[in-house]
């Protein structure tokens, strides 16, 4: 459990983004964000809630909101297309996202850990979903349509005219310029930084993957200098 200290610093890191006062204007407490909202009806989820924590600067129960409701939230917005006050607790909700993230919060771990694969995938390959990814076991929940996509994917995919699209290990082909510059827009904007503080494993093998690429693009622009 954090301490006082320790959750007034998260709050505070909140309240210091610079979204924060374009999505809390004020609460009317009519509760039209949470009657609208399809989390709501399924989840412990209430935007009003969000909003009236950060209103209210409820330290306490803002950090514990962080727990688990938060990532309740579908970014859908409707909250922000019905609030009379012109509200975002959508945006909010985003910006509560980010910070437990870079403060390494064990449910913001818990949520992301699913997409591990998917991250690897994008970071190795510049996609993030490639066909050998669509199998029956990685989605039961599509019932016997998923069957539909099951068989020789490299026979189906050959049957594809368009060049690029002729593989099953990605969706598309993507340069090691491209993959090496994607690399430097992640550090630069704290991608990487984030995922270190979530998965600390799986920042080690994309770390060593992307020295390697770029070890690979800089032996090509010799080659090309030689040329």
């Amino acid at each position: 459990m954090a301490t006082y200290a320790e959750m007034k610093e998260i709050y505070d890191e909140i309240r210091q983004d610079f979204r924060y006062d374009h999505e809390l204007n004020g609460c009317l407490n009519c509760g039209i964000c949470t009657a609208t909202c399809p989390s709501a009806q399924f989840y412990d989820y209430s935007p009003r809630e969000i909003v009236q924590l950060l209103w209210t600067e409820n330290v306490e129960q803002i950090y514990d909101a962080m727990q688990e409701k938060i990532w309740a939230c579908a970014q859908c917005m409707t909250c922000a297309a019905r609030c009379p006050f012109k509200n975002s607790p959508g945006g909010l909700v985003m910006i509560m996202r980010e910070v437990a993230i870079r403060h390494g919060m064990q449910s913001a771990k818990d949520v992301l850990r699913p997409f591990g694969r998917v991250m690897l995938k994008l970071i190795t390959t510049g996609n993030q979903l490639s066909p050998d990814m669509i199998q029956p076991d990685h989605f039961p929940d599509w019932g016997p349509n998923i069957q539909k996509v099951e068989g020789d994917l490299k026979t189906l995919r050959k049957a594809i005219p368009v060049r690029t699209l002729q593989t099953t290990d990605t969706a598309w082909e993507v340069s090691l310029k491209t993959s090496v510059e994607m690399y430097t827009i992640w550090e630069m904007t704290g991608v990487l930084k984030s995922l270190e503080a979530m998965d600390e494993n799986l920042y080690d093998v994309i770390e060593d993957f992307i020295d390697e690429k770029r070890e690979d693009y800089e032996d090509w622009l010799e080659s090309q200098d030689e040329d």
